[in-house]
């Protein structure tokens, strides 16, 4: 049964995705409203997507209490990056943070990394703070803040969910070594973001 509701929640979670809007930028430019502007910001850049489906993977993989913990931390942290970037508080190297949230957060589901869950917790929402801040500095000057938040944080919801219901194959031999696979698929696009290769 649990592996129905995991093809499930993925297949339904990438369906959605894919055929919600077309793929016109990574800043949200162009679109009407601020709900639909943040609501794309994570899903239009590579380097959001690798990072958020890893926090799900890694809490997938990590198991209760971290499923569930790692996806609620990373989205309420990424809230306050966001204000910050609202804001123009100065936080340095972004971009770098960004890339390398999807390399650690991948070697971690490589090498099957089981810190403490609070450990877990401070890595994820370190990370957060780089998205989060991301999303706020490109928000567009002529949408709703607010309505733009909600946006960005029901997509890296669904991102995560995507992650979950993939992790939940590491309950069989091979869907194991295909989670720890997608790791090192994530690690190395984060290889290639931080060196500008993608």
């Amino acid at each position: 049964m649990t592996h129905r509701l995991a093809f499930a929640l993925f297949g339904i979670t990438l369906a959605y995705l894919s055929s919600a809007f077309p793929v016109l930028a990574h800043t949200g430019e162009g679109y009407g409203g601020g709900f639909v502007a943040g609501f794309t910001h994570p899903i239009l850049g590579w380097d959001h997507v690798a990072a958020m489906v890893a926090v799900g993977l890694w809490g997938a993989f990590l198991g209760a209490p971290a499923i569930w913990i790692l996806p609620v931390v990373f989205p309420l942290v990424m809230a306050f990056g966001a204000v910050a970037g609202i804001l123009g508080i100065p936080i340095p190297a972004i971009e770098t943070g960004i890339a390398l949230s999807a390399v650690v957060l991948g070697l971690m589901i490589v090498f099957a990394v089981r810190p403490p869950i609070w450990v877990a917790a401070v890595i994820v929402g370190a990370f957060a703070i780089f998205h989060g801040y991301a999303h706020g500095t490109e928000l567009p000057a002529t949408v709703n803040a607010f309505a733009y938040a909600v946006g960005f944080v029901i997509s890296t919801g669904l991102l995560h969910l995507i992650g979950i219901a993939f992790g939940l194959l590491v309950r069989w031999p091979a869907g194991r070594t295909a989670v720890r696979g997608a790791g090192g698929v994530i690690a190395l696009a984060g290889v290639a973001f931080l060196t500008g290769v993608a």
